[in-house]
């Protein structure tokens, strides 16, 4: 499941300015209580909000966890109906409260102060739900969830957060290193600081890991790679302050503004990068011990090539953003069809819906499952008209391309639709379709997969446990 930011507070941090206004945080909404944990003892029931500890206001969840690691507490906690309570306790250094919440920040999320004319964001229709627009350039989301942010609004304040509370690994959207370049790319002129800011953070063992999307024409071809050299060059000694770099294709919609000047990555240009980028990372694995710039797996599919073996991803340090991320799922469904029934007890029928772009490389799966006795998989690879593109990957397709795709196919007894098409903790797709208005109007059950065990699982009629 994908994740977006909360559309309840917004921060749009100033143009050029090194302050932003004060905001007292809000309280820490309860959505959760961990049973058996010192939170369920106290009596926190979701929908408590926790508003200060030992006389502060965590601003975020950093906050929290920092002021909870204290071994005596006096918690301000107010009930749904208003009424205020003072908890005093003493519990071990390491123990925590066993609450989640509602949101991460309390005092507002950080908004985009960027331009960029391939912002995915500003490639969606208009009137859906707000938070798709929200541009989230939040240091703090990129500490806890590994989102990417471009470190142009960053105030004084917030620098100095993040060298005291040691807040590493963050995650930098580059694009390039060239000043001129990284301004003209993120229509903002603090963006030329990119250099500066990288030493800094060298200076002080933090780290970051990088992203560069790869828009044709201009930022390849050689500042391409002058962008990666840049970047090598943080990322040797014992601390390097680069651990890795993605390079991803710019992904274009058909909402996007007119004018852009933007084209989208075709066949061509993807075997163009794969054969600039891939002798820079024998060259880097040389000089620094690591591949350190990693192609994300949308190049080899655009190109038609296959992908790289499991071991040229290393430690996959850029998985979460397509790095590898579809070798590690053919590598984890090799483990969960390593012991497979040699037939059903009961035959079945079903079908499995993925993005057009992958359903290649997932063919041989189907073949595997297809030789149990009794089964039969049929994988749909469906294009995106809702985005207007041919080949998207599954994590973009929305309801109507499910609609729009489905329509008249053979889906068998039931369909297996992977999670990643809904947003994190509410069945809905990315064009605000709900998962049970998709039931409704399709002919057979949906059942929802969250990987390649439940996958199988699904399949064979098995649970997790036993495969």
């Amino acid at each position: 499941m994908w994740n977006e930011p909360s559309a309840g507070i917004a921060v749009a941090a100033e143009e050029g300015s090194a302050r932003s206004p004060a905001r007292l945080p809000q309280p820490a909404v309860v959505a959760t209580v961990e049973p058996g944990s010192i939170g369920e003892e106290l009596g926190f029931q979701p929908g408590d909000r926790l508003i200060s500890i030992n006389g502060q206001r965590p601003r975020d969840l950093i906050d929290l966890q920092v002021l909870v690691g204290e071994e005596d507490l006096v918690l301000v906690v107010e009930d749904p109906d208003g009424t205020l309570h003072t908890v005093e306790l003493e519990k071990d250094p390491d123990e925590g409260l066993g609450l989640g919440f509602t949101e991460a920040l309390f005092d507002g999320l950080r908004q985009c102060n960027n331009a960029c004319p391939f912002c995915f964001i500003d490639q969606q229709p208009p009137g859906r739900r707000r938070s798709l627009y929200l541009k989230d350039d939040d240091y703090r989301l990129s500490f806890l969830y590994g989102s990417y942010l471009t470190l142009t609004n960053l105030t004084e304040a917030d620098w100095r957060r993040i060298e005291e509370q040691r807040l590493s690994p963050l995650y930098v959207s580059v694009h390039a290193t060239d000043p001129e370049l990284r301004s003209r790319l993120l229509v903002n002129p603090r963006a030329g600081l990119l250099l500066q800011q990288l030493a800094w953070f060298a200076e002080r063992n933090l780290q970051v890991h990088a992203q560069v999307v790869v828009c044709p024409g201009l930022n390849d071809g050689p500042a391409l790679e002058r962008t990666l050299a840049d970047l090598a060059e943080f990322a040797g000694g014992d601390w390097p302050a680069v651990l890795s770099a993605a390079v991803v294709p710019v992904g274009l919609t058909r909402f996007r503004p007119a004018g852009d000047a933007l084209v989208p990555v075709d066949r061509a240009c993807a075997r163009r990068v794969i054969a600039q980028v891939e002798p820079l990372q024998d060259r880097f694995r040389r000089r620094l011990g690591s591949r350190f710039a990693w192609l994300s797996d949308e190049w080899y599919l655009l190109a038609g090539l296959p992908l790289p073996p499991r071991d040229r991803y290393e430690d996959l340090p850029q998985q979460e953003n397509g790095v590898g991320s579809i070798r590690a799922f053919l590598e984890s469904l090799d483990q969960a069809t390593r012991a497979l029934p040699e037939r059903l007890e009961r035959p079945r029928r079903l079908s499995w819906v993925v993005g057009a772009l992958v359903a290649e490389a997932l063919q041989p799966v189907v073949h595997r499952l297809n030789s149990v006795e009794g089964l039969e998989l049929i994988l749909h690879g469906l294009p995106s008209p809702y985005w207007g593109q041919e080949q998207v990957v599954t994590g973009l397709l929305t309801g109507s391309d499910l609609l729009a795709g489905l329509g008249g196919r053979d889906l068998g007894e039931r369909l297996l639709l992977p999670s990643v098409m809904l947003r994190q903790g509410e069945p809905v797709f990315l064009d605000d379709l709900r998962l049970e208005d998709l039931e409704e109007r399709l002919p057979v059950p949906v059942q929802l997969v969250h990987g390649a065990a439940d996958l199988v699982a699904a399949c064979t009629g098995r649970t997790r446990q036993d495969l």
